[in-house]
């Protein structure tokens, strides 16, 4: 469709209020907010802009409204409003009145963090004090303000006692802020407090196709965002089709930074902190349902991208999302010290935590030092979790645990039927995976930490499955446990193995983790023909004699793994490769680059395994389903963690010797902007530039390619190569010994 589409021009530092032209632009975004159509571009100068943007109309899929920073990260939407009237209170202690008119009908200040499924001590509240935009702690009184001291739960307690406490003066009608800042001149320094809910995000329902580039999102009074009741974010589509959230920078968040989900429902809306008659996980099953009657289809909201992006220093979620976030991309984003200050403990606690994540891809992002990497919580049917690099995300060993924080992981795979893909991805964190759950397939991946929670945690909670590729709802069914996959992947006991001791959210009691890494913990699980022996099919069904198979465990495949260091397979692993030679695995930063160092490929030498498709993988049990692609086209993995990337050089100075190929370090192999590769060699010999496709024969004497279709180690190899992740070039190195 073709039309006039208009830029229209913000500036908050003109002069006066515009009218949109370049010449004379408005300045503040939300006048541009109101009057943007279909096909308009939306162009932000630099500057803060201390407001809520609500937009208004939708684009269309073929002409979507854009709003960009005219220099990339030089435009900021803060919810947060700078104060320089303090004065002295008491020792280091300084206070602030501020009228509650300026909080309209939100007042941080009085709201408490607090909601279904949260689990910590309720007195924490939506509002906060940032000294140079590093947040400050809530205190519970004016004396442990002036105390100051350490909050033991905190993974940067240097920082825990830069306190703040607020209380209400009703006869004024003020709100009265009490803050610690160590000898700093807080109308000097730049202090500002929380004052708006959220930054970016329509206030109703339905505007899709809206571009959101370039800008920094920072400090909004977000509120708990459970599942089960409106989620709220500083940026986000509020049920709606077709966003795009790129080049961002989002930070400090009370609770969460980017929200895709969900709709209001006034009828069941934090029900259960409400009314607490029916089960939190009715309201589950409730939202789910009552989601169709609220237009949850796929014609309707999802479809999202988020990319690349810098979340950071939020305290429930870097990216949250029920039900919203379907058929969505979140791709190359860097998400890190999330929750890390532990005011703030409930199940809703992750760099990204996504409830129905139905057809989600998840790819190359870069997440770390979060209480929980990724979370995909509930009917994980479709979601894919590809080429992620995670690791410290777990506790630090001086941090007390919150009584209600969560536990730590890097991928927690939560209450659903699967398919659920999870392939060529790098997990370092003491435990990779939490499997309470069925319907899971791990290819490809460099896994140092344990599976826990295998055959646990989803007591008898019936949840939903759906149609193929839809939101329709297909059925509900217990979890069973296992319809598992394991395929050419790397286990490495990296971390001691004693079982690591977590406490209970409502008692004194306390749980053991495993913290032994391999399939082993699926050792009383079935194989498949052992599993369908139980059926004759020769005779009439029993209904019967089948119930105690039909909620039975399901069967586990596990092929062409191989356990390092310890770590242990399971029992009816096939074609395994297992070695008690000791290897490195050490991830180290340096200029904003990853490194890791490892001798796994020496180990390995000629050890191989088949090609994997989604043929071999078959079909998720419960929604028969195949592990494939969002459009029904099938995968096959023949490429690694880099996709697009080369994955090494090797030169052959004996020609007359054909196996004689030697691996270039990666310190002397450069990746260009432009695409090509820059080499330094000792000497000129020939050269083969392997790739993720196979290997690409650059003299015609080299090695011939191995094809798709070839049985070869590629699927192992590839994950210990040369790598790209979100924030910075990924590369992997061999020790200097063995060239």
């Amino acid at each position: 469709m073709g039309g006039f589409f208009m830029k229209i021009y913000v500036n908050v530092n003109a002069g006066h209020d515009g009218n949109g032209t370049e010449q004379m632009p408005f300045r503040h975004i939300n006048d541009a907010a109101k009057i943007a159509q279909p096909g308009d571009e939306v162009w932000v100068a630099p500057g803060v802009y201390r407001e809520y943007v609500d937009p208004v109309h939708a684009g269309r899929e073929d002409a979507r409204i854009t709003y960009r920073s005219v220099e990339p990260l030089g435009a900021v939407i803060t919810g947060a409003e700078r104060i320089q009237s303090w004065v002295p209170y008491k020792e280091n202690v300084w206070v602030c009145r501020v009228a509650n008119s300026l909080f309209g009908n939100y007042n941080p200040y009085t709201t408490m963090v607090y909601g279904d499924w949260y689990f910590a001590k309720a007195d924490k509240h939506t509002g906060c004090v940032y000294l140079n935009n590093r947040a400050l702690y809530e205190a519970g009184s004016v004396e442990e303000c002036i105390k100051a001291e350490v909050y033991e739960c905190s993974w940067v307690p240097e920082e825990s006692t830069y306190k703040w406490y607020t209380e209400q003066d009703q006869e004024k009608d003020e709100t009265v802020i009490y803050a610690n800042f160590h000898g700093a001149d807080p109308n000097e320094e730049n202090v500002e407090i929380n004052v708006r809910r959220e930054c970016f995000m329509p206030s109703k329902t339905g505007v899709g196709y809206i571009t959101v580039s370039g800008f920094v999102v920072t400090k909004a009074a977000t509120t708990w965002a459970p599942p089960a009741a409106y989620q709220d974010g500083m940026i986000g589509p509020h049920w709606s089709k077709g966003w795009i959230i790129e080049d961002c920078e989002i930070s400090n968040s009370k609770c969460a930074g980017i929200s895709l989900g969900k709709y209001y429902d006034p009828e069941n809306d934090h029900y259960f902190t409400n009314k607490y008659v029916k089960s939190p996980t009715q309201m589950e099953r409730d939202a789910v349902c009552r989601g169709q009657y609220h237009g949850w289809l796929k014609e309707k909201v999802g479809s999202h991208i988020i990319r690349r992006n810098n979340i950071h220093h939020c305290e429930q979620g870097g990216i949250i999302g029920r039900m919203g976030g379907v058929f969505s991309i979140i791709e190359d984003n860097h998400i890190h010290h999330i929750n890390n200050m532990m005011e703030l403990g409930g199940a809703e606690i992750a760099g990204i935590k996504m409830h129905a994540a139905i057809d989600v891809i998840m790819r190359r992002n870069h997440i770390h030092h979060c209480t929980m990497g990724i979370w995909c919580d509930w009917e994980a049917q479709g979601t894919r979790l590809s080429q992620n690099l995670l690791h410290d995300n777990q506790r630090p060993a001086f941090a007390k645990q919150l009584k209600g924080g969560m536990m730590c992981q890097d991928i927690f795979v939560e209450v659903g039927h699967g398919p659920t893909l999870i392939d060529n991805n790098i997990l370092l964190s003491d435990a990779s995976l939490r499997f309470a759950t069925q319907g899971v397939a791990m290819v490809h991946n460099l896994i140092c930490g344990a599976l826990t929670c295998v055959g646990e945690g989803t007591s008898w909670r019936y949840t939903p499955y759906h149609m193929p590729h839809r939101t329709e709802v297909m059925g509900f069914m217990t979890i069973l446990h296992g319809d598992d996959r394991f395929y050419n992947n790397i286990f490495v006991q990296k971390w001691p193995s004693e079982d690591f001791i977590t406490m209970h959210d409502s008692d004194d009691g306390f749980d053991s983790e495993n913290r032994k890494v391999g399939t082993w913990m699926f050792d009383e699980y079935p194989t498949y023909d052992e599993w369908i022996s139980q059926f004759d099919f020769t005779k009439p069904a029993d209904m019967k004699k089948l119930e105690s198979v039909h909620f039975d465990h399901l069967p586990v495949w596990s092929e062409g793994n191989v356990y390092l260091n310890g770590a242990k397979a399971w029992k009816h692993e096939k074609n395994g490769f297992v070695s008690s030679e000791n290897v490195k695995v050490e991830l180290t930063e340096k200029d904003g680059k990853y490194f890791l160092d490892t001798n796994i490929y020496e180990i390995l030498e000629d050890f191989s395994g088949r090609m994997i498709n989604t043929e071999v993988l078959g079909k998720a049990f419960e929604p028969e389903e195949f592990f494939e692609n969002p459009d029904g086209t099938p995968i096959t993995f023949d490429t690694d963690y880099a996709e697009d990337m080369f994955l090494m050089v090797m030169t052959n100075c004996d020609i007359t010797n054909g196996d004689d190929w030697n691996i270039i370090p990666a310190e002397n192999v450069k990746r260009n902007s432009d695409g090509s590769v820059s080499v330094t060699f000792d000497k000129m010999c020939p050269v083969v530039f392997v790739s993720d496709g196979g290997q690409v024969a650059i003299d015609p004497n080299g090695p011939s390619s191995p094809q798709t279709s070839d049985d070869m180690n590629m699927g192992i190899m590839a994950v210990v190569f040369i790598v790209a992740a979100a924030g910075g070039a990924f590369i992997v190195k061999k020790s200097k010994k063995s060239f």
